[in-house]
């Protein structure tokens, strides 16, 4: 599965937009090496023996994409868990939040109160680094691209490996909107 994952990262292949679910698949395989590539100040954790939480706010399909993936998934020596959240407020604790387009409406909220927690928030909506997201996955060419917001995550104490960002379209802090 990893090696699968390591493969689906590097060339981020083609799909059918029909295919929402190869579409989840090729992102879950994502989430995974972002993580790798990613440090977090030890603040995102309450312990040493603490899980690496992701959540889902939005739709659920992809909870169960990410669950299948990060089954007995360990990163860094901890447990990775995948958690459906029904609210922003349910985000504290999670150190990686995937915000789903269904959430488009309420996506300047849940990032305004996001903002100083350190958390990498994921997206897959226009606008999602202009408000302060870290990632958005974008399809171009039939194919999933991500973003980065590499200040906004300096700013809440996260590491990004330069491998990761070689590999995204970097966003510049001037791009975020006010609040975001």
């Amino acid at each position: 599965m990893v090696v699968m994952a390591s493969w689906l990262f590097f060339s981020v292949g083609a799909f059918s937009q029909s295919s929402l679910s190869t579409e989840y698949q090729v992102k879950a395989a994502c989430l995974l090496n972002f993580i790798r590539y990613i440090q977090w100040p030890e603040s995102a954790f309450s312990g040493s023996e603490s899980n690496v939480v992701i959540g889902v706010l939005g739709d659920d399909s992809f909870a169960d994409v990410l669950s299948q993936i990060f089954n007995e998934e360990m990163i860094q020596g901890r447990k990775v868990v995948v958690k459906r959240l029904h609210l922003f407020q349910e985000i504290r604790g999670c150190c990686l939040v995937f915000v789903s387009k269904s959430e488009q409406e309420h996506l300047e909220e849940i990032l305004r109160n996001t903002r100083d927690q350190p958390l990498v928030s994921i997206g897959e909506s226009e606008g999602f680094i202009q408000w302060g997201g870290i990632i958005n996955f974008r399809v171009e060419a039939g194919k999933i691209r991500f973003e980065i917001n590499a200040v906004a995550a300096q700013r809440k104490g996260l590491r990004i490996n330069s491998q990761l960002l070689k590999r995204a379209k970097i966003m510049n802090s001037e791009s975020e909107k006010e609040g975001g």
